[in-house]
């Protein structure tokens, strides 16, 4: 996929037509809820959608009881990790940023580190979801290379940290990820309102696409404290750091999140991301292409989808856009029941716009799998320099496709553990100033330009220039980590109380269908979501009896671009998620709005 800003033009983006494309695909409820059961039934999907070109695209009707209790616009985001997407903008150095991009790239689906892939609800047109995070700035250590110290929804690393549970609050497996503003051991000791106001619950299952188990039992009339109490994370031994109590005094940085489901044939939804504070918008189309081969499904971003644009509208990189590409990935273990994932081809991460045209660039590279034997989800990468309007760059999608006289750093690791990097040479040293960074981007281009056309040993010649340009005696090459995923877990989401949401928010119109796979009544969870898709179809028929489009409510309808564009009700619905009261004082709201 091409790492340019600029995208070609999309397949027309059609109207949902209900008779399209074709008869829906179901699987029969065998009506045994067991592991059992449910992997018969999903064996009997693949054997069904073998041969198909894009099941993603397909009418898939399935039981309720393959199904986990999450909307799909709730389940599906890529802000698992909040405080580290807080941080991009946090540096005055560029390579700096751009080591904040990567590390929020790793972060970005934790979920299936933590967790397993389930199968939430399908989105209906039109349905959308909101949600807020306030959460814990990072803090940085003395060394320059180390990353960002998290303070928020970690696992301590040692016995020594576990100890020293005065300055942390450790909260148990069981609320690891099902906390929420009404769920916390923080509420637990000083309840507010404005805490209790809200709720967030998780959404990975601890066993594939099967509903967990729940206790006590949970009552349909507070489906909001059983959303809040529900984890469908992995299962773990060990106790979460909710928050450094050192930070507990600190003003939270808060992230707002908006994203609606614009087409449902083919199935594509628009999303939206702000944290005004720290000057960073992040924004996107979620379209997948999935296809079964062999025992597993591939899955790959569709052609509306062309990666993650994150903005920076001020602060040091204002100006700065980072697009970053989806890799394409397998879901494994389904024959087995086992699901895994794995990641193949790579993900580049390209900067454009922000000051003069010598810009850096990055690829990770996703190490094939072998078939036999555990998967290592390794990786290894390289960040180089290019200048803005270079289309050859656009070739370069592995590591060994760069120049060496491009390569500013290299990093290698496992995108499940720890991931550590090195300067390209053991002469250079970090810029210590941005006019410094700045400069050195640019000698890396000019050093570039004169050596593009030498040979092997004349660019190794020129490496040595470009680095003695910059040298110390420090041992700059050494490696050093960028990011450990280890301790990392998923920070809940805030959201809205039922009441206050409209008919066509997430929680709202599956709320039934919630409940009732909750209590494990299936057959009651599945009358509930045929209701759902029927009208659905009805309103798609009437629309078409009447010649009437659809028209998405806060997303522009032109999406060709990538880059989808808030209509005056989106950023209305995003200026009132920023105007959501507070527990805590936030960054950039006043003492009256945090206690409103």
């Amino acid at each position: 996929m091409s790492s340019s800003t600029t995208v070609t033009d999309g397949p027309e983006l059609q109207e949902y037509d209900p008779e399209a494309p074709g008869p829906a695909i179901s699987v029969p409820d065998s009506g045994d809820t067991g592991e059992g059961g449910k992997l018969k039934m999903i064996v009997q999907l693949l054997k069904k959608c073998l041969g198909v070109k894009d099941i993603a695209a397909m009418r898939l009707s399935l039981p309720a009881s393959l199904l986990e209790p999450i909307p799909n616009l709730e389940y599906w985001h890529y802000l698992d990790r909040p405080d580290l997407f807080a941080a991009i903008n946090d540096s005055d150095d560029p390579f700096e940023r751009m080591l904040a991009v990567i590390r929020f790239t790793f972060t970005k689906d934790l979920k299936f580190i933590r967790g397993k892939p389930c199968k939430p609800y399908n989105s209906v047109l039109g349905e959308h979801f909101r949600c807020t995070w306030d959460v814990i700035p990072v803090k940085y250590p003395s060394d320059p290379r180390a990353p960002p110290i998290n303070r928020t929804y970690v696992a301590p690393v040692s016995s020594e940290n576990t100890s020293s549970a005065g300055s942390q609050r450790i909260i148990a497996p069981r609320l690891m990820q099902s906390q929420s503003e009404t769920a916390s051991v923080k509420s637990i000791k000083s309840t507010k309102s404005a805490k209790s106001a809200r709720s967030g619950f998780s959404f990975m299952s601890s066993v594939g696409w099967s509903t967990p188990a729940t206790s006590p039992p949970l009552s349909e009339t507070n489906l909001e404290a059983d959303m809040s109490n529900l984890s469908l994370t992995h299962s773990s031994s060990e106790n979460i750091i909710e928050e450094d109590e050192e930070a507990s005094s600190e003003p939270r940085v808060r992230i707002v999140y908006l994203t609606e489901q614009i087409s449902h044939h083919p199935p594509i939804s628009a999303y939206f991301a702000a944290c005004p504070s720290r000057h960073l918008e992040l924004t996107g189309i979620d379209q997948i292409s999935a296809k079964v081969s062999g025992t597993t499904v591939r899955v790959g971003p569709g052609s509306f989808n062309k990666g993650i644009f994150i903005r920076i509208t001020g602060g040091p990189g204002e100006g700065e856009m980072y697009r970053v590409t989806h890799p394409v990935a397998q879901v494994n273990g389904i024959l087995r029941g086992n699901f895994y994932v794995t990641v193949g081809d790579s993900t580049i991460i390209t900067c454009s716009g922000g000051k003069g045209n010598d810009k850096l660039r990055t690829i990770i590279e996703y190490k094939e799998e072998s078939w036999l034997g555990k998967p290592h989800y390794a990786l290894e990468g390289v960040i180089h320099t290019y200048t803005e309007g270079e289309s050859e760059v656009e070739e370069w999608t592995k590591v060994k496709h760069v120049p060496q006289t491009r390569v500013v750093a290299v990093f290698e690791g496992s995108w499940r553990g720890v991931i550590r990097w090195r300067r390209a040479s053991s002469a250079y040293s970090a810029p210590t100033t941005p006019a410094a960074s700045q400069s050195y981007l640019s000698a890396a281009t000019s050093l570039l330009s004169s050596s593009h056309s030498s040979s092997e040993s004349s660019a190794s010649s020129s490496r040595s220039d470009l680095s003695g340009a910059t040298a110390n005696a420090s041992g700059a090459s050494e490696w050093a980590t960028l990011l450990d995923l280890t301790p990392l877990h998923v920070v809940p989401k805030s959201v809205r109380p039922l009441e206050k949401q409209l008919p066509d928010e997430s929680r709202k119109l599956w709320q039934d269908v919630t409940a009732n796979l909750l209590k494990k009544e299936y057959s009651e969870a599945t009358k509930h979501k045929h209701a759902i898709e029927q009208k659905q179809r009805d309103d798609a028929a009437e629309r078409k009896r009447k010649g009437v489009e659809f028209v998405p409510k806060y997303f522009e309808k032109d999406i060709e671009s990538g880059i989808p564009v808030l209509t005056a009700e989106g950023r209305k619905q995003i200026e009132h998620e920023l105007q959501e009261p507070a527990s805590y004082p936030v960054e950039g709201k006043t003492e009256k709005q945090e206690a409103s």
